[in-house]
């Protein structure tokens, strides 16, 4: 006897969901269409409700986030099943040699996988609430600040075609100073026609309070040359970098607000402390690898699989005589992103950290694939750290690795000296 009163699969859509529903008591397969609003998608979930008498009834779907698993997650009767996108894809093209993509039919193919593959399938458990919240705190902060980033580029691609002067007089551009700076003088000549005390209460009041550093910046301003006087572009110069500074005026406000609730949300999260006591990982890292590894002990049973999952274990691909190794091109890519970037910075705050990277890079690999396998490195550390709910220790780290006689200690002392 099924373990689900019934098996559907639902196609998502922008529009519309294309639904397949299999009845095990008849066998029967029913296709319907659900439109992508509340009140359609609440009639469809109780009318299965009733139609089944409460029963578990399992859902597969090509996705594990997204505005469906959100109007879906309010039902605890549905058992989610998501599927990889690539693994749906492939599944499709077994059975249709011309890659034709219909909805209904996809919808088929998704049943097919939860009836026939099941238990190659892992029902989705969402995390609490606070773990939910903080992921999608992070993620959407981790896009702010790649605004920030293409922002701040626009910025300083544009002062050093007219006022490259402020390039040298601030050492990051991304700051409340600098927009406040380049908002009241856009260009050269406004900013020496104000006093030098205007300009040295200005930098104050904004806690740039070094006085040699304000006193080289005053004498600069004073002989300063302009790059060119050229009026067409000095004309739109002036109103692209106010436009831009409105810009990154708003990602920078927008990124404090994020970090406030982060800050209040991390204090009362169960975890967090046990990734806070990471080397480097600051509250920003220690806050992305909270919502990563999440609220579910039973998600990664190994750290194999966690490593697996984040795309930094690599892929062997063997093929008669052919062999070879190559990356993982298919995984959560702002997930293998967290694991990546804490690893770089690990580098600079553990000692075991920087050896092993040293230690990489004198085997001649690159930056980006020295902390590829500085990452897969941590991901254990911090797996064993999540399952036992157990704060990192370094030292206690570093002992276990002497016991074992580990060469990267030799290395390290050998490196040092």
């Amino acid at each position: 006897m099924s373990e689900y009163a019934a098996l559907v699969a639902v196609d998502w859509a922008d529009q519309q969901h294309a639904v397949c529903l299999l009845d095990p008591s008849t066998g029967e397969r029913e296709q319907s269409i659900v439109k992508h609003t509340p009140a359609a998608l609440q009639e469809w979930a109780l009318s299965l409700h009733q139609r089944f008498a409460g029963q578990p009834i399992a859902v597969c779907l090509e996705q594990s986030r997204g505005p469906l698993i959100y109007a879906l997650l309010q039902y605890d009767f549905f058992v989610l099943y998501p599927i990889n996108p690539a693994t749906l894809a492939k599944y499709r093209q077994a059975f249709s040699t011309a890659r034709g993509k219909d909805d209904p039919t996809d919808a088929d193919y998704l049943l097919d996988l939860l009836e026939h593959h099941r238990n190659r399938l892992r029902p989705w458990h969402p995390d609490d609430e606070k773990t939910r919240t903080l992921r999608l705190l992070v993620e959407q902060r981790r896009r702010l600040t790649g605004d920030r980033t293409r922002v701040s580029n626009r910025l300083t691609a544009l002062l050093k075609g007219y006022f490259p002067q402020v390039l040298d007089w601030f050492e990051d551009i991304r700051t409340q100073l600098v927009c406040d700076f380049l908002e009241r003088w856009p260009q050269l000549s406004l900013l020496q026609q104000a006093r030098p005390a205007t300009i040295d209460k200005f930098l104050r009041s904004h806690h740039s309070t070094s006085k040699p550093t304000n006193l080289r910046r005053l004498t600069e301003i004073k002989t300063a040359l302009p790059l060119t006087t050229d009026a067409a572009v000095m004309t739109s110069s002036v109103i692209n970098v106010k436009a831009l500074v409105a810009q990154m005026k708003t990602v920078i406000a927008a990124i404090s607000e994020y970090d406030r609730h982060l800050e209040a949300l991390c204090q009362t999260h169960d975890d967090y402390h046990l990734f806070a006591a990471l080397p480097g990982a600051g509250p920003i890292h220690a806050a992305r690898l909270t919502a990563a590894l999440g609220s579910d002990r039973s998600r990664w049973q190994s750290a194999d699989e966690l490593v697996t999952f984040a795309g930094i274990a690599p892929i062997i691909e063997r093929s008669g005589k052919q062999f070879r190794i190559r990356w993982r091109y298919f995984c959560p890519k702002f997930f293998r992103q967290t694991f990546h970037e804490f690893a770089a910075q690990s580098i600079q705050d553990s000692f075991w950290a920087r050896a092993y990277y040293s230690m990489q890079r004198a085997k001649g690999k690159d930056h980006h694939a020295a902390v590829r396998a500085l990452a897969f490195k941590w991901i254990r550390v911090i797996w064993k750290c999540w399952h036992t709910r157990t704060p990192y220790n370094e030292v206690i780290y570093l002992e276990s690795l002497r016991k074992k006689g580990s060469s990267l200690l030799k290395f390290a002392v050998d490196y040092q000296q």
